[in-house]
């Protein structure tokens, strides 16, 4: 049995995570979160029965209570993926983003080494801190050419993506200071089933649907890679289990699209699935607006590294992956419906956000 704490997992990854982690009868997940306006418990209902899944409301800042749950759950992994995410609102109130990235993960990372220090030494050496970090914080690349690795230097252009990499140094630090045998992985835009609806894909799907005008930043141009969430839970289990202490891991769906290019795929996608009666397309409600500031130009990962050292590739093309998506949505009103009605109602700032994972 491997214990495994999962920060942050009712929100969008995390969930993915435990749900993928649960599958394994041999792994028990303790799962804390404070659940914030993104985190939804009805992303666990899969799991919600399983018995090696245990859910705890609780605050990544309070170290206290972090150190509780390390020892009365025996942890053997830390998954940290408690993160403010989205960009467009890091702009408008970057306070939230460095109270949970920043500070969050400094009260995590103490608790965890305190932790770590009065571990046996079979289980000391069996530890791992593994932080989930995104492509951000390498700032952007041009249009044309290059690709993040994890050499890159960082140049974070954002609120949430400078929250992002400050917390990425700490916990490179605490791996050099003081021992904590710490691995890092940056990855690139997610998208899947129980994305919440104020990102990009779910918000065009659901706004679509709605009948809405689907504003899109600029002229469209910037560029995303994209990957399945479900690939990237995988590819998290594996940097966490088999990661070697110290190294970072980029993760990548090698799926390169423009904005525009999303969004007139969901459209198409849309057309099949559920055209509209008056016989319009749903390209018809695309509408340019204003860029928005500081609007990150291209990300790309090269994702060598994981695949030589542990094995992984993507598994899930982004036609296949987008179809997959549009359809659990079309499926799955009991899960958006309340979160559209009650939390966000997809008109925040009156346009579509993009590129924050």
């Amino acid at each position: 049995m491997t214990n495994f704490l999962v920060t942050g997992g009712a929100g969008f990854i995390g969930s993915a995570v435990c749900r993928h982690l649960c599958a394994n009868s041999a792994n028990h997940v303790t799962n804390v979160d404070k659940l914030t306006y993104a985190g939804n418990l009805a992303s666990l209902r899969p799991i919600e029965n399983h018995t090696n899944h245990r859910f705890e409301k609780a605050d990544i800042c309070d170290g206290a209570r972090i150190l509780d749950v390390l020892r009365n759950d025996r942890i053997d992994i830390i998954m940290h993926l408690a993160a403010e995410s989205h960009v467009d609102r890091s702009i408008d109130g970057p306070g939230a983003f460095i109270e949970t990235n920043v500070v969050g993960t400094f009260r995590l990372l103490e608790a965890a080494l305190a932790y770590w220090r009065e571990l046996p030494e079979p289980a000391k050496y069996r530890f791992r801190f593994h932080h989930v970090s995104t492509d951000e914080v390498f700032g952007d690349l041009p249009f044309d050419n290059g690709y993040f690795t994890e050499e890159t230097p960082y140049a974070p252009s954002s609120p949430y993506s400078a929250s992002k990499a400050a917390s990425d140094h700490l916990v490179r630090a605490w791996h050099e200071t003081y021992g904590l045998p710490v691995v890092l992985s940056n990855c690139s835009n997610n998208y899947g089933p129980f994305h919440f609806p104020e990102k990009l894909i779910p918000l065009v799907i659901l706004n679509a649907l709605d009948g809405r005008q689907l504003p899109v930043y600029g002229t469209g141009n910037n560029v995303r890679d994209w990957l399945f969430v479900e690939d990237h839970a995988r590819a998290l289990e594996l940097v966490a289990v088999r990661g070697t202490p110290g190294q970072g891991y980029n993760i990548g769906g090698s799926s390169e699209r423009t904005n525009l290019a999303v969004v007139e795929a969901i459209c198409d996608t849309l057309d099949r699935r559920r055209p509209l009666a008056n016989g319009r397309r749903y390209r018809d409600q695309i509408t340019f607006v204003t860029d928005r500031p500081g609007h990150d130009r291209r990300y790309a990962i090269n994702a060598s590294k994981i695949g030589r050292e542990l094995g992984w590739t993507p598994s899930v093309t982004f036609e296949e992956g987008l179809s997959r998506t549009v359809d659990w949505y079309l499926d799955n009103e009991w899960w958006w419906g309340p979160i559209r009605r009650e939390r966000y109602t997809g008109n925040r700032l009156g346009t579509v956000r993009q590129g924050a994972a």
